[in-house]
């Protein structure tokens, strides 16, 4: 009987609940066992779950509104110092006055809108200098076989080594990459890119590409044809650029010489402005030469402004 109760106990010891020390050293396997498995059905511990699918494709930060700019701290601080200079320098130079100052001290809180819409415009100039270059690469690499996710992988490499990781158009190909692989269409991204661009270059390049891609036709051929078009006419531009940056320059230098007359002769012949400061009359005077010195900057920003 003992013996029988002995073999019993032996045939039951597999399957009893381990202690002690035993069930110390075979915790951490069942642990990790369960940790597999979890990660497996998508909680944080697993590469392949929910949670991980959202930050390797969380692509807010990669987008931008183009037609939008804030400013930050640093940049609205320092024009609002723009303006506040400005101020101080026009108020002196035209009325020699505090009171004046005061007065124009409130237009200096249209400088970081000004501010704001120039950097703006020099952001949608950089966009388009590189969609120039990023137009004929897609072409070229649809013209060579890659599907649509393909190529626009391809061209971001290309493109980064010419613009660099932080380059707009770089950024905006892998955006559009990772779109087309959470199943957008090529056509959807392409018309987001124009929307937010709100470039009549790239809206038309999105619109040949959304008629092609469903007539069915020679894509790589139609698209090669609109880029190179296209890229002709903002070689256009660039070239007008070119040749008014000079007469751009010479109005800058134009708008410098009121202040250095003013100062030049004041300091040769101190108090010969003592009339245009000090008298009704003369504060007149100089409202208008203001004024028209004002109207002049705006009509020179417009000539100088051709677009194509």
């Amino acid at each position: 009987m003992k013996e029988q109760s002995r073999v019993r106990k032996q045939e039951k010891g597999p399957g009893r609940r381990p202690h002690g020390k035993e069930a110390r050293v075979r915790r951490p396997d069942m642990v990790r066992k369960k940790g597999e498995v979890r990660g497996q059905a998508g909680s944080r511990g697993g590469s392949s779950g929910w949670g991980s699918f959202r930050r390797q494709n969380s692509l807010e930060p990669q987008v931008i509104r183009y037609d939008r700019y804030r400013l930050s701290v640093l940049e609205w601080l320092l024009a609002l110092a723009k303006g506040t200079a400005a101020c101080g320098l026009l108020s002196y130079t035209f009325y020699r006055s505090m009171t004046a100052f005061f007065l124009m001290l409130p237009a200096a809180a249209l400088f970081p809108i000004y501010e704001r819409r120039r950097r703006k415009e020099r952001r949608l100039e950089e966009l388009a200098a590189q969609m120039k270059e990023g137009m004929m690469i897609l072409a070229g690499n649809l013209s060579s076989g890659f599907a649509i996710e393909n190529a626009l992988s391809v061209s971001r490499d290309e493109l980064v080594m010419m613009y660099g990781e932080e380059g707009l158009l770089p950024r905006e190909f892998a955006y559009m990459a990772q779109q087309v692989r959470v199943n957008r269409t090529a056509e959807e991204v392409l018309e987001d890119l124009a929307e937010r661009s709100g470039l009549e270059d790239i809206r038309n390049f999105s619109e040949v590409f959304s008629v092609a891609k469903r007539s069915g036709g020679d894509l790589s051929g139609i698209m090669r044809h609109t880029a190179e078009v296209l890229r002709d006419k903002m070689q256009v531009r660039e070239e007008i650029r070119t040749m008014t940056a000079s007469r751009q320059f010479e109005q800058k230098i134009m708008s410098l010489i009121p202040f250095l007359i003013v100062f030049y002769v004041e300091g040769a012949s101190p108090g010969f402005f003592g009339q245009m400061y000090g008298t009704s009359l003369g504060r007149v005077l100089m409202s208008g030469c203001l004024a028209a010195y004002l109207i002049s900057l705006a009509l020179a920003g417009k000539f100088l402004d051709i677009r194509v």
